[in-house]
C-alpha cells in the first residue's frame, strides 16, 4: 500500500511499489488526464508536477514519490493551471491534443517559478515536450498570454 498526496487529496493505492507513477495515477486512481506517450521520459506527455517541478511520471517508481503531486486534473489553488488552460483555448493550441496535458503541466511549472518568462525561457522549459502536430509557436504564445494574465491578476 502506498500513500500519495495528489491534487491536495490523500490517496492510498494497493499497487506494486515498483509501478511507475503514471500507471498508479491512471490505472489505480483513475486520474487519466496524464497520458502515456513513449514510456522512456523522452516525449513529456506524462508530465506532472512533483512539489511544483515538472517530472516524467513514467520514470518515477511509486516507492520513490515523496512530496505533493499535481496532475492536469489539479485545482487552481496552488499553481496557475486555470490561466494556462484558458490561454491554451484562446490561442487554439491543441490539434490532436494528446501531448497537451504534459505541455500544460510543464508550462504551469515554469510560470510557478518564473512570472515573466522570455521566449528562450519558455522554449527551454518545454524542450522535452514533443508535439507531433507542431503547435510550438501557439504553445509559446499561450504561455506568454498566461504569464501576462497572471501578472495582471497580481496587480488587481
Amino acid at each position: 500500500m502506498i500513500k500519495l498526496e495528489i491534487n491536495g487529496v490523500q490517496h492510498e493505492a494497493d499497487v506494486d511499489k515498483n509501478m511507475p507513477l503514471l500507471w498508479v495515477l491512471r490505472d489505480a486512481l483513475g486520474l487519466v488526464g496524464t497520458k502515456y506517450g513513449c514510456g522512456t521520459g523522452v516525449c513529456g506527455t506524462c508530465t506532472v508536477l512533483l512539489d511544483g517541478a515538472p517530472v516524467r511520471s513514467c520514470l518515477i517508481k511509486a516507492r520513490d514519490v515523496t512530496g505533493t503531486i499535481t496532475t492536469i486534473e489539479g485545482s487552481n489553488t496552488q499553481y496557475p493551471l486555470r490561466a494556462v488552460q484558458d490561454a491554451w483555448i484562446e490561442h487554439q493550441v491543441a490539434q490532436c491534443g494528446y501531448c497537451q496535458p504534459g505541455q500544460i503541466m510543464s508550462a504551469v511549472g515554469l510560470l510557478a517559478r518564473n512570472a515573466s518568462p522570455t521566449d528562450e525561457d519558455i522554449d527551454q522549459a518545454l524542450t522535452g515536450n514533443l508535439c507531433r502536430c507542431g503547435t510550438y509557436l501557439r504553445i509559446r504564445a499561450a504561455v506568454r498570454a498566461a504569464a501576462d494574465q497572471l501578472r495582471r491578476e497580481a496587480i488587481e
